[in-house]
């Protein structure tokens, strides 16, 4: 299969790759996020020999009976031993010192929960040879949590990382790569439910309408990922029912903290701070503060930053008895097909927005640069209430407010200034105005406007 987007991380990787020195790299996020891929990727455009050992849940004699195996078969050293792990990984320091090499340590935390001192070991080969080898080391890894430790002060790999490789969900625009041949709507639809994970996007068939594919794989009782969501999180949280009564919550329209704890019935405030916690390390679940009031903790706010198990949370945790005994068109018809059309799908589209235009500001197409974009906190004095506007920017000249319309008719004059008359009644003091539109804008609507339409998202 053809290797798709990461062009920033791949140039980075290679080029420490490439280098004549020493490196200690770190690949990690969640699973099915491509790290392997990429190592994989980025390792033959190195063109260097390359050592790849997947560390599994097994003792520290069976990982280094497997590393030897995989050193072995490498070099052609049959018959070679090695006592313990640490012998086997000093060889290949040693080798390295010779020649070029590449070690791939993937899914290390397994290996660190079995060998003992596993990071301190490497820190005193580092230490050893770092200046005598040019041995490239990657240690990669889907638990985010332990990944990221290990470049603590109190930790024993401190100071010795050269790079590090924190590898997120692909955009929007990025993950449409994986079906082009569907209409730009359509891949509006298909990153709603399937979002930025390589895998998932893989699944997609273009030989199938956005409908079918959803179908096919996640909305009815066989489907492809139809388990997805729930072995994902018991394979990091060890009470399910709490995770599922939160996800619930927020599935619903729930975004304050009290509110989700409240209707997901956790009684105990440190059962919600660890699980909040941990759903937000997974990445999973995103704290997002106001851009106009970020360190308010009465502002902050907690969605589902993943789009399958919004999905999934949304219209299939509490139907499945009705998805195990209904026809799956029925299904789909009955209890998704409405309100993912006019609700599930414009909510996605904003972030949709905000993805566009982060990846012009990093290609520098923006100017004035933007310096934070996200939700506004406004207080509209005139009819005494308070919310927030979704899209918004800030740079040095000061805010701009964005509005992002999913529907099947164009943007009017008159929807605009209605739109900037709301914004004009809260304390927002915008100095410019940018829209959306899926359908484009009628003949009317102000050319000093920031205009934006579906086709420009992707062109």
């Amino acid at each position: 299969m053809e290797f798709i987007a990461r062009k920033r991380e791949v140039k980075k990787l290679v080029s420490a790759l490439n280098s004549a020195e020493y490196e200690l790299i770190l690949v990690y996020g969640r699973r099915h996020i491509g790290k392997t891929e990429l190592i994989r990727h980025s390792c033959a455009l190195s063109e260097r020999k390359t050592i790849y050992y997947m560390c599994r849940q097994v003792t520290e004699d069976t990982l280094t009976k497997e590393l030897t195996a995989v050193i072995s078969e490498t070099f052609d050293l049959e018959g070679q031993t090695f006592l313990s792990f640490e012998d086997a990984l000093r060889f290949l320091y040693r080798r390295a010192q010779k020649e070029d090499l590449i070690l791939v340590l993937d899914e290390y935390p397994n290996a660190r929960n079995q060998i003992q001192g596993l990071d301190t070991m490497l820190q005193s080969l580092s230490d050893q040879y770092k200046d005598s080898t040019s041995l490239k080391i990657i240690l990669s890894g889907s638990y985010i949590d332990i990944m990221k430790s290990l470049k603590g002060k109190n930790e024993p790999l401190f100071g010795r990382i050269t790079l590090n490789i924190d590898l997120k969900q692909m955009d929007y625009y990025d993950a449409a790569k994986f079906y082009p041949g569907f209409s730009n709507e359509e891949k509006v639809q298909l990153f709603s439910v399937f979002g930025g994970i390589p895998l998932y996007n893989s699944l997609i068939r273009e030989d199938l309408s956005v409908r079918e594919n959803i179908i096919h794989l996640i909305a009815s009782p066989d489907a492809r990922l139809s388990d997805e969501i729930d072995s994902f999180l018991r394979a990091e949280i060890s009470k399910l029912s709490n995770a599922n009564s939160v996800f619930d919550a927020m599935a619903s329209g729930e975004i304050n903290y009290s509110e989700i704890q409240n209707k997901a019935g956790i009684d105990s405030t440190g059962t919600m701070n660890d699980l909040m916690n941990k759903l937000i390390g997974m990445e999973i679940v995103r704290k997002e503060y106001p851009i106009n009031r970020e360190n308010d903790r009465s502002k902050s706010h907690y969605y589902i930053d993943d789009n399958l198990s919004h999905f999934y949370y949304r219209y299939l945790a509490n139907h499945t008895s009705q998805m195990q005994i209904m026809d799956e068109t029925v299904f789909y018809k009955k209890y998704i097909e409405y309100d993912f059309n006019e609700h599930f799908v414009p909510g996605v589209f904003e972030k949709i927005c905000r993805q566009f235009l982060i990846r012009k500001n990093l290609s520098g197409e923006i100017n004035p640069v933007i310096e934070k974009i996200g939700k506004y906190y406004y207080n509209d004095i005139k009819n005494r209430k308070n919310g927030e506007f979704d899209i918004v920017t800030l740079d040095e000249k000061g805010y701009i407010f964005y509005e992002a319309k999913y529907k099947n008719r164009p943007v009017t004059d008159g929807l605009v200034q209605k739109e900037i008359e709301q914004v004009r009644a809260t304390d927002l003091q915008s100095y410019r105005y940018g829209f959306f539109s899926k359908s484009g804008f009628a003949d009317n609507v102000p050319e000093e406007l920031i205009r934006y339409s579906l086709d420009d998202l992707y062109d």
